[in-house]
């Protein structure tokens, strides 16, 4: 692995952000060349992304791609498309891409496939069972954030009559007031864990279980089902239907697998189908398409540009469409899970900053809450807009709305307002009396403040998963050239261990060998 600081091309990049880069003025180049916007827009499968609104130039563009050849990104890239075990530390293959290629495209094809087609079978035969009205998925991270989140994207897509809730909080404030809304002979629980051993994911479905008995349920094997590869405990847990997936499917990528249960009945087997259909297209473009009209490729090099250069330490995403309200929670996994690490693939300590902070909500609520901050705040933040342009409901002009206040608000952004152009305006009457300087500083925007927005067509089952791939692909590029491997999540485990420690000295009130402050808030909280 060549990390990006050891390359020329890196070197090269701090010269020209020095002498160009940190310069540069959005408003000033777009004045300068007219074909800006036909420049840095970039077609991918399902999806349009605008760049020009970016704190690049062309030469940026050229370097970054540089470094991109200099790290051996391609080759890294069809490593993992192999099947090879780019996941070194745990010796394992990364083949997400795998689960959503046609049959025969692939590694581990016919496995795949052949659980594929059992996991949907049984999705249409639950569809068709009047019975059950309310699905209830049980798993947290990986096994929650994807299913929920395209769920919710795809109501449009759902079967009338049919709910569907997720449960991945051990909070018990969670699944009790979910419980108390069903009916035990019309729910089907689906319990989300690889290993069937997830602390949080097997204390909900013992209390699901639990509850469903004492509502007078019988058959815990027609009312739960299970996603894991651990069938024997799934068994002596009463659970009989179970699909399987693989050790080289990590949680954060594995809403293509049987994890996505939940989703496919939901919107049904053929929609399934389009959802890996779509990502499997932005597969073939991230490993087919040339550096420079890569799209996930360059993401992922405009991601390092702001990171290490520029020193942007956070990106807003700002879906301007409510069944994309879920979106930034699951990208928030997707990004930090992989790329929040400090030390390399070798177990150097990195000099630079990795992952940035992901954060956001959609459209127009963000505008309300803290938008202000991207405009007028100290620091500067990349937001990442997501717009659709023809949407599922028949309410045009609140679309016209939603897609006018999607595109304001990156032109504020990039556009600003000085100090004289505040002055010039009509002041607000509560600001009567204030000194005007004063007021037109305060009414001013720094503008200059880069943003990206991409454009769906329309949010189906295909744009949808294409519109995932795309960002799966992106976090591999900026891991790869930061040098760290972006399929491990050590820093999951210290937390998940010290809790075990800790909870049988929360009923024993044991504190002895803690350290004062844990001893001190355990006595508070158990007393």
């Amino acid at each position: 692995m060549i990390r990006c600081d050891h390359t020329p091309a890196w070197a090269a990049l701090q010269a020209h952000y020095a002498t160009q880069g940190r310069g540069l003025d959005l408003r000033q180049a777009f004045a300068r060349d007219t074909g800006r916007f036909a420049a840095f827009g970039f077609e991918a499968p399902e999806v349009f992304a605008d760049l020009s609104k970016n704190l690049v130039d062309s030469a940026t563009l050229r370097l970054l791609r540089q470094l991109a050849d200099e790290c051996a990104l391609p080759a890294r890239r069809d490593a993992m498309l192999r099947g090879e075990a780019v996941n070194a530390s745990e010796g394992r293959a990364v083949l997400h891409t795998a689960l959503r290629a046609p049959r025969g495209a692939a590694p581990f094809s016919q496995q795949v496939h052949e659980v594929l087609d059992a996991m949907l079978a049984y999705a249409e035969q639950v569809r068709g069972d009047a019975q059950f009205t309310d699905i209830v998925n049980i798993g947290i991270g990986g096994s929650d954030l994807g299913p929920q989140m395209v769920v919710l994207a795809l109501d449009a897509y759902g079967a009338p009559g049919r709910r569907l809730h997720f449960v991945s909080n051990v909070d018990g404030h969670d699944i009790a007031p979910l419980l108390a809304r069903l009916d035990a002979r019309r729910t089907l629980f689906i319990v989300a864990s690889k290993t069937f051993t997830t602390q949080e994911t097997m204390a909900n479905a013992r209390s699901a279980r639990e509850w469903f008995i004492a509502q007078g349920g019988s058959e815990v094997a027609r009312h739960f089902a299970a996603t894991t590869t651990n069938v024997q405990a799934a068994a002596a847990f009463g659970i009989t239907t179970t699909f399987g997936f693989w050790d080289w499917v990590g949680g954060r990528y594995s809403l293509w697998s049987a994890i996505g249960l939940p989703i496919a009945i939901a919107v049904g087997a053929a929609s399934f189908r389009d959802l890996l259909a779509g990502a499997h297209a932005m597969d073939e473009h991230f490993a087919q398409a040339p550096l420079a009209r890569n799209l996930p490729v360059l993401l992922g090099l405009l991601d390092v540009w702001y990171r290490n250069f520029h020193g942007f330490s956070s990106r807003s995403v700002a879906p301007y469409h409510q069944g994309l309200r879920r979106l930034p929670a699951y990208l928030q996994q997707l990004e930090m899970e992989s790329n929040g690490k400090s030390v390399d693939a070798d177990g150097a300590a990195l000099p630079f900053a990795t992952s940035p902070v992901v954060w956001g909500e959609p459209g127009t609520n963000g505008q309300h809450a803290y938008f202000q901050m991207l405009h007028q705040g100290s620091e500067v933040i990349p937001v990442e807009f997501v717009a659709v342009k023809n949407p599922a409901h028949a309410l045009t002009d609140q679309h016209r709305m939603l897609l006018a206040n999607c595109l304001a608000q990156s032109q504020a952004l990039m556009l600003g307002k000085t100090a004289a152009q505040a002055a010039a305006e009509k002041a607000p009457t509560a600001a009567a009396g204030m000194d005007a300087a004063v007021l037109a500083r305060q009414r001013s925007f720094p503008g200059n403040r880069p943003s990206t927005t991409l454009v769906l067509e329309a949010l189906t089952p295909r744009s949808l998963g294409a519109l995932i791939a795309l960002y799966e692909h992106r976090v591999f590029t900026s891991g790869a050239l930061w040098g760290i491997n972006s399929f491990d999540q050590w820093g999951v485990e210290l937390g998940k261990a010290l809790c075990g420690e800790l909870l049988p000295r929360m009923a024993s009130g044991d504190t002895a060998g803690l350290d004062a402050s844990t001893a001190g808030l355990m006595k508070r909280l158990t007393a």
